[in-house]
């Protein structure tokens, strides 16, 4: 039997097999119960960082638009840095369901990550309005020209 003093509601917090979710933000289900004068933006993305949650929340607006995208069907698809806000994790995952998204679709796809696009049938290099570089991934870097130093800056970012 547990102690008079642990059975008082603020004591305790169960997490079960169903939990209920409200038509609420994220932040505010993950608030709930709380009274807002308690608690902060800032403890709210903690305690999301503590659940491992944190990075699939910043993700989940992207990973809904793509299975809206998926949904509808649309021979044409135009991804306007679809992954620049994800960390490299995330990155990986929304990009793996991407690639799945445009498998038999034209594509168009904008980004400024390179990882993004490495893999396109044609990547064009814009500079001040004007495409200035065209070819794939290997085209590009063969060439040496700014797209290959794009990519190893980038390259050197992570490493």
């Amino acid at each position: 039997m547990l102690s008079p003093h642990l059975m008082h509601i603020g004591h305790m917090k169960g997490v079960g097999h169903d939990p209920v979710l409200f038509s609420v933000s994220v932040g505010e289900n993950i608030a709930y119960g709380l009274p807002d004068n308690v608690v902060s933006k800032d403890d709210i993305i903690k305690a999301a960082k503590a659940a491992n949650a944190h990075e699939f929340i910043i993700s989940l607006p992207q990973r809904i638009a793509i299975a809206r995208a998926l949904l509808k069907n649309a021979p044409i698809l135009i991804l306007d840095e679809a992954t620049s806000a994800l960390d490299a994790t995330s990155e990986r995952l929304v990009q793996e369901a991407l690639n799945h998204l445009m498998k038999g679709r034209t594509s168009l796809v904008i980004a400024h990550r390179l990882s993004t696009v490495q893999n396109a049938h044609r990547i064009a290099v814009c500079s001040e309005g004007k495409i200035t570089e065209l070819g794939t991934h290997a085209e590009l870097l063969a060439k040496g020209g700014s797209y290959a130093s794009l990519v190893g800056t980038q390259r050197l970012a992570f490493e």
